[in-house]
């Protein structure tokens, strides 16, 4: 296992020893503008996503039954990333009537069936967890201190 971790750590050593030296071919306006968008990234996501996803997961506890909060709240993970993905296209930026091959998509319809694809497979795993005839820890939490067995002989 160490070996395998050594190989990764340097593996990942090497991959970002390359995006630098990649980074280091930009003018230093292009690497102001990289650090610029870093930044804000970073304090975007201390001080806007954090905190609401904070307060969501706080009112989810309170809101939400215990069975359903870990598929709720990877549904809900989903959704983010997908509304996240379809921001840059989400406008059609550079879009002209002259080049109508330029993001010809209906990205709309497109992030509501991703959403609607999402909510269904929500709703097809909490059906099939209530229908399947043995759920998760069921057959232990059925059992209590005198529903052991004895050992058997020793040979």
């Amino acid at each position: 296992m160490n070996v395998i971790r050594a190989m990764l750590i340097l593996a990942g050593l090497a991959l970002g020893s390359y995006g630098a030296v990649l980074l280091l071919d930009n003018p230093p306006v292009i690497l102001l503008r990289i650090a610029i968008w870093a930044g804000a990234g970073v304090l975007l996501h201390d001080f806007v996503f954090a905190p609401i996803s904070a307060a969501l997961g706080w009112a989810g506890t309170r809101l939400i039954p215990a069975p359903l909060r870990v598929p709720v709240g990877v549904a809900a993970l989903t959704v983010a990333v997908l509304g996240l993905l379809a921001i840059p296209v989400y406008d059609k930026p550079g879009f002209h009537r002259d080049n109508l091959t330029v993001l010809d998509r209906d990205y709309h319809q497109g992030l509501l069936l991703a959403v609607g694809a999402v909510g269904v497979a929500l709703l097809c795993h909490v059906l099939a967890a209530r229908l399947l005839p043995v759920r998760q820890d069921e057959m232990v939490d059925q059992q209590g201190p005198g529903d052991v067995d004895r050992q058997p002989p020793a040979v």
